[in-house]
């Protein structure tokens, strides 16, 4: 439910203001072009699934 908050309103801020979309765009796209940032989220998303197996 937060989650869907939070990119509800990063939405609105970039329609709101098309230069603020630019501008995330261009972070979202340095974050990427890094490595070890890829594999750092890759590592978070398989630990939350493998951690919701073993709880089962």
């Amino acid at each position: 439910m937060m989650r869907c908050l939070l990119i509800g309103a990063v939405l609105a801020l970039m329609l709101l203001f098309p230069p603020l979309g630019t501008a995330v765009l261009g972070v979202a796209v340095a974050a990427v072009s890094q490595p070890l940032v890829v594999a750092f989220g890759l590592g978070l998303v398989a630990g939350a699934r493998l951690r919701r197996g073993w709880v089962r």
